[in-house]
């Protein structure tokens, strides 16, 4: 299991930007992919982006342009940009231990899971 810990989240004006941190612990090395979704009052979680081990990364066609993945060590991060109202919820960070076959975009794929950091943008 992968212990995951997400931070930055908080309240910024629309147009502003966040950069969200997920810290992974334990058995990152089983890992071959780790994601953001994120999730609003009364919506169903929803794939935001995702990052593989290779360094290949895939976007949500919402933020495709102004969120960038990336990772470094053991440290996935979230930039965020243009950020507008519909970009609030709370976000979660995932790993996955490399034995489903199943779309990145999928939650389904996704072993561990951290708390959440919540993201409220105002317009």
């Amino acid at each position: 299991q992968v212990q995951l810990v997400e931070s930055g989240g908080g309240a910024v004006q629309a147009g502003g930007s966040l950069r969200l941190s997920c810290a992974a612990s334990g058995r990152t090395f089983s890992s071959n992919v780790m994601g953001w979704f994120r999730q609003a009052p009364g919506k169903e979680r929803e794939f935001v982006a995702a990052i593989r081990r290779s360094g290949t990364t895939y976007y949500a066609d919402s933020v495709r342009g102004r969120f960038t993945i990336s990772s470094s060590g053991n440290t996935m991060y979230l930039q965020m940009n243009s950020l507008n109202a519909e970009d609030t919820a709370l976000y979660y960070c995932a790993a996955d231990s490399g034995g489903r076959v199943v779309a990145v975009s999928d939650s389904s794929r996704y072993d561990s899971w951290g708390q959440g950091t919540q993201v409220t943008v105002s317009s």
